[in-house]
């Protein structure tokens, strides 16, 4: 038995969700927020059997996209007159952990 975890964007959760629905795939999902751009995520727990983990972890690729923004740099300029200019950053996807889990229990 594993316990996966999955962050993903909140652009992507109800795209992901269905997916998990439609693979009967029971997940737990919570609203969370990133530390980096503090943008709003969605973190899904999943409870899944070990012959299942490589379903679970193609459903959350096929539906966590990558994609690029620009946001303005967090650079700090000593210059006067000196701004802040945008970066283009890779955003999206999965991150996700994959733990054992010793008991799985249901009531």
């Amino acid at each position: 038995m594993k316990m996966i975890i999955a962050i993903v964007q909140s652009k992507d959760s109800n795209r992901l969700r269905k997916a998990f629905n439609k693979a009967d795939i029971h997940v737990t999902q919570l609203s969370t927020t990133g530390g980096f751009l503090r943008e709003g995520n969605a973190t899904f727990l999943i409870g899944i059997e070990d012959d299942r983990v490589q379903e679970v972890l193609s459903v959350i690729k096929k539906n966590a996209e990558s994609r690029e923004q620009y946001v303005t740099s967090q650079m700090h300029m000593d210059v006067e007159g000196g701004s802040a200019f945008p970066v283009n950053v890779k955003i999206g996807g999965a991150t996700v952990f994959v733990l054992p889990v010793e008991d799985f229990i249901k009531f």
